[in-house]
Order: structure tokens, then C-alpha cells, then sequence
């Protein structure tokens, strides 16, 4: 499991006096007006920032960090990500999981059969679709529409039947016409 998690990206400086622009990456952007602090990812390793003020401009945020002053000191982490620990995270709800913990998880059928691989996760607005990479070895790989090795499950219960993170599974029913045939 990682211990940082991404809430949001540097989009642009904002003004002068060294805040900047950030599209949050997180289901609740309010939670920015309660964050003490954030993890920057300055390229060459994290560093942590002291968040001074948080607005809402839009759909972005605009930060002030303590410390930093000018428009110099922070143009140079446009692009770059924020993130907080694990223990400064919002609690996941029931049925609900960080994006960092399913990458990389085993999605099996309810017969138990191995699909693939989570690679990633699309947030669509309606529900989640998990993106799962099948090895090019196995029985579902001819099946998969579009040939390109992605399965795309969406991410409701009738085809997500249960996740655990802890085992680094997630069991799923094949659905009709998710794959060809």
C-alpha cells in the first residue's frame, strides 16, 4: 500500500505571492480548508509544505504556503503532485477504496479464475471503471473487445462482487458484453 496519496496537482501559479492552482484529485476539495499540511513531489524526493491559507476558485484550489513568498519559489513545481500521509487521509466510506490501493490488485472471476491485473482506475461521473490489464497468456486475452489487453470492468455491484485490498483481490462476475463472444 503506499503511504502518500495524491489530492491534488499544481496546475499554475497564482499572483505574485507564491500561491498557486490546484486541481484537486479528490472526491472532496473542501477538504483542502482543513489540510495543516501537504507533501510535494519536487522531483528529487518530497518535501513537506505547511499550508498557510486555502481558497475556491472554480473547480481548483488556491494555495499559500508558509514560507513561500514569491511567485520564483514555487513556478518551478507547476505540474508536480500533493499528497498527504495515509493518517491525514479521509476515511474511506463502506465500498470504498483508494485509487493507490487497487492499482496493481488481482481481479478473479467468481469461479475463481485469475483475469489480470488492475492498471488503473477511469472516474467517469456515473461509476468508477477499472481498467485491468490481461496477460497475453491467458484464456480471457482472445475475448477481450478491441484486442488491446484492457478489460474494462465498471465498478458497480453487479460486477464488482468484493474487494480485498488486504489479500490484493478483487472477485468479479463477467457480466454480458464485456467480453466478445
Amino acid at each position: 500500500m503506499e503511504d502518500l496519496l495524491q489530492v491534488g496537482v499544481i496546475t499554475s501559479t497564482h499572483g505574485l505571492k507564491g500561491e498557486v492552482k490546484v486541481f484537486p484529485t479528490t472526491d472532496d476539495a473542501r477538504r483542502f480548508e482543513k489540510l495543516k499540511s501537504v507533501w510535494l513531489d519536487a522531483g528529487e524526493g518530497n518535501v513537506e509544505l505547511e499550508v498557510s491559507q486555502a481558497r475556491f476558485f472554480k473547480n481548483l484550489v488556491i494555495l499559500k504556503f508558509k514560507g513561500i513568498d514569491s511567485i520564483n519559489d514555487i513556478e518551478k513545481y507547476k505540474g508536480k503532485g500533493l499528497f498527504v500521509t495515509r493518517e491525514n487521509a479521509v476515511e474511506c466510506g463502506e465500498g470504498e477504496y483508494f485509487i493507490a490501493d487497487l492499482i496493481g490488485i488481482e481481479a478473479v472471476t467468481e469461479d475463481g479464475q485469475v483475469l489480470g491485473k488492475v492498471k488503473d482506475v477511469i472516474q467517469t461521473g456515473a461509476n468508477d471503471v477499472y481498467v485491468v490489464q490481461v496477460p497475453e497468456d491467458s484464456p480471457f486475452a482472445p475475448r477481450v473487445p478491441g484486442g488491446r489487453g484492457e478489460l474494462l470492468l465498471p465498478a458497480i455491484r453487479d460486477c464488482v462482487l468484493d474487494v480485498d485490498i488486504g489479500r490484493g483481490r478483487m472477485a468479479v462476475r463477467l457480466m454480458a458484453g464485456l467480453l466478445d463472444g
